[in-house]
């Protein structure tokens, strides 16, 4: 499968292991969320072993940079949905939509709610950044109103979006994942519906068992409830004009134009409005779109709520990011990843062992690499020879780098995806409130997704063997092809006489 001169498996864990456990004493033992150093440290300690098995330097550092160039549309997005809050704060979109939602839903349904209009919306826009970072704050602070505990709210947001970002056309990880295993985008999206719709019944139906039975208000609801929709009118011009950037966006992207103009035009049309409708003076739009929305009620909610966002508010994420895609193409510019998902993929014994294999070392890809680009790459790349060796589509390799990938991003609090998380809904994980990363186990349409793949994996279900056209595919692109001639239980059982449907 490869010519690379690799490291023994002993070697390309030294530096995971390492960095595992300097993450967990910085997190777990000295009670600090900033895993920053630990990841510095992990980067040196990679590029040391490199420079010792005889990698120059140079090349090394080609590899960092490459894997953080790659990601520069991601934290592009990052400082535009900064940006996004603050200005649609001062522009009065985010306090509409906090204004009607808390006078029009009825907080037993809200969870639900939040949860399909998170998935809609991402499955218009291709991004489940731009969602949480729009809609989903607007959502925080409606829950916020209603008494229920961020965690819960914000588990209900990343279900919605990242379900929307993962079925979505337009999204950038949906177009890789087929990409890197050869698969047409199209036929790659129905064959993830088969676990992508049963884990958002099962999420929906959580959620609406929570609302009505689990969460309980806060007594103090209503009158909260009335305190926050009457100073939002006192402050803001509400209505429909304000909805307009919000609007737009939406637009733009059912015309299918790319999110990062799109979000921006959001941008723009949110300040003209907040200059023209709300009387803020163009350098405050500036002072907003930077630093933030920044307001003094008096009211401890309402400030809670409207002081957020900005470029600034982004810089902590964005470092983050910088220094983990660093990590992980340090780890696979010295073969370390390569080493270790090549290590699995010969142990394998049986289809329901590789798609399983498939999905875990997504996931695990995330959590040390820290990037779901990386995560879905990889591991598409090292495990589609073993499919078409075993007679299988390579449909069921780009599902299962999707739910490692994609869905578990949000779920690890230093991965990009869980970082801009944290950050965009002002969890405030930093600042000690250790008790919102109950979100990640809250998130149920991201997780039950990979368990229900791997119980089709071990089960048969949805997992269709290569077709003739996939076969004379391969052959004409001349694909990778592992030999499994001396392995009788992983044998390509031959062509698939009828395709199982997908």
């Amino acid at each position: 499968m490869t010519d690379r001169n690799l490291p023994s498996l002993g070697l390309a864990l030294l530096p995971v292991v390492l960095t595992l456990g300097l993450l967990a004493l910085q997190l777990f033992y000295f009670g600090d969320f900033t895993p920053h150093i630990p990841l510095v440290i992990g980067l040196a300690i990679t590029g040391l072993l490199g420079v010792m098995r005889g990698q120059k330097w140079t090349d090394i550092r080609e590899g960092v940079f490459h894997v953080i160039h790659v990601s520069l549309p991601s934290l592009s997005v990052l400082i535009v949905v900064g940006m996004i809050i603050g200005v649609w704060i001062a522009s009065g979109t985010v306090p509409t939509l906090i204004y009607y939602g808390l006078t029009l839903l009825n907080p037993s349904i809200f969870l639900a709610a939040a949860m399909i209009l998170c998935a809609v919306v991402s499955l218009s826009l291709g991004t489940s950044w731009g969602t949480v970072g729009t809609i989903g704050v607007a959502l925080m602070g409606i829950g916020a109103g209603f008494g229920i505990p961020m965690y819960w709210t914000a588990g209900a947001i990343v279900s919605g979006a990242f379900f929307g970002d993962k079925i979505s056309p337009l999204s950038d990880t949906t177009n890789l994942a087929p990409a890197v295993t050869g698969v047409n985008i199209f036929d790659h999206i129905q064959n993830m519906l088969p676990t992508t719709v049963p884990a958002m019944l099962i999420a929906l139906g959580v959620y609406i068992v929570a609302g009505y039975g689990l969460i309980e208000p806060a007594d103090t609801s209503l009158e909260a409830i009335t305190q926050i929709t009457a100073r939002l009118e006192q402050d803001f011009a509400l209505g429909l004009i304000p909805l307009t950037p919000a609007l737009l966006v939406i637009g733009l992207a059912l015309f299918r134009q790319p999110p990062l103009p799109s979000l921006f035009a959001g941008v723009l049309l949110g300040g003209i409005i907040a200059i023209f409708q709300q009387g803020v003076g163009l350098h405050d739009v500036f002072t907003y779109a930077q630093s933030g929305y920044s307001i003094e009620t008096g009211i401890a909610d309402i400030d809670a709520l409207l002081n957020k966002g900005g470029i600034q508010s982004m810089m902590w994420t964005i470092s983050l990011m910088l220094i983990a895609l660093g990590f992980g193409g340090a780890l696979e510019r010295t073969g370390c990843l390569e080493a270790i998902i090549l290590a699995i993929v010969n142990r394998v014994k049986s289809f329901a062992a590789v798609q399983s294999s498939a999905i875990v070392t997504s996931f695990a890809t995330n959590v040390v690499a820290g990037d779901p680009y990386i995560s879905i790459a990889l591991p598409g790349r090292m495990y589609a020879p073993l499919y078409r060796g075993m007679g299988y589509s390579t449909l069921n390799l780009s599902r299962a780098t999707e739910e490692g990938g994609t869905l578990m991003s949000p779920l690890i609090p230093w991965n990009a995806g869980g970082a801009f998380v944290i950050t965009a809904l002002g969890l405030g994980i930093m600042d000690g409130n250790m008790e919102n990363l109950l979100y990640i186990p809250l998130a149920f349409a991201c997780w039950t997704a990979p368990v229900i793949g791997i119980f089709y994996a071990i089960t048969g279900f949805f997992s269709p063997k290569a077709s003739e056209k996939d076969r004379a595919n391969w052959e004409r692109d001349n694909e990778d092809i592992m030999d499994l001639s001396e392995h009788d239980h992983l044998g390509d059982p031959g062509p698939a006489k009828e395709a199982m449907p997908v």
